[in-house]
This record gives C-alpha cells, sequence and structure tokens, in this order.
C-alpha cells in the first residue's frame, strides 16, 4: 500500500490539547533513545520493534495517531493497526513537522527537547 493511500492528518489539524475529552491518543513508534530526547506529552511509547507484542496497550474505542521522526515508520504501524481493526492516522511528516509547528514537547533528562 502507497502512503497516500494510508489515513493521514497533519500537525495543524490536531487539537494543541491533546488530553481534552475526543483528543486522539498519540502513540510514539521511535526508539527509545529519540523519544528520551524528545516527545509528546502524554503520548504512549511504543517503539515499532516492540508493537505486535505490546498491542493490547493500543485501545481499540479511541483515535489513535502513530507518529515517528518523519512518517515513515508511523505510515507503516498505521497500515498495520488499520488492518487490525483500529481507528488509526498517520502523523504526516512526524516529529519534524510537530517541532516546527512550535507544538509542546517534553524530554526524559530535563533538558531542551528536541527530535533525533
Amino acid at each position: 500500500m502507497s502512503t497516500d493511500q494510508i489515513p493521514a492528518v497533519g500537525v495543524a489539524e490536531l487539537p494543541v490539547e491533546l488530553s481534552a475529552d475526543g483528543a486522539p491518543l498519540m502513540v510514539d513508534v521511535r526508539e527509545p533513545d529519540e523519544w528520551s530526547a524528545g516527545h509528546i506529552a502524554g503520548a504512549l511509547h511504543i517503539p515499532m520493534s516492540e508493537l505486535v507484542a505490546r498491542l493490547d496497550e493500543v485501545p481499540r474505542e479511541r483515535e489513535v495517531v502513530v507518529v515517528c521522526r518523519s512518517g515513515g515508520r508511523s505510515a507503516a504501524v498505521t497500515n498495520y493497526l488499520r488492518q487490525g481493526g483500529w481507528q488509526v492516522r498517520n502523523l504526516t511528516d512526524g516529529m519534524l513537522s510537530w517541532q516546527a509547528h512550535g507544538r509542546p514537547m517534553v524530554s526524559e533528562s530535563g533538558a531542551a527537547p528536541t527530535v533525533r
């Protein structure tokens, strides 16, 4: 399946307050070092390599937006989850776009968050 057939959403289309009722759950599929450097507060971190073993952590009753650094890994995960029946979209251009739009991020170290 080409990426243009995978359900996607741009940063500007997402609510700024992701903890609000009805906001999607962000699922970050990047590696631990990428996550530690900077991620979306409240996102669920499931590295792509662990996804199949941790599928029970991804809720089916809530919209899910999958994110990685630039949108490639998350597109593959989005397609996999969509085939499994989840209501899911890929974050177009990933964390690079999130950061470029000035959306809030946090880091594990307390240092200024960045996208790796």
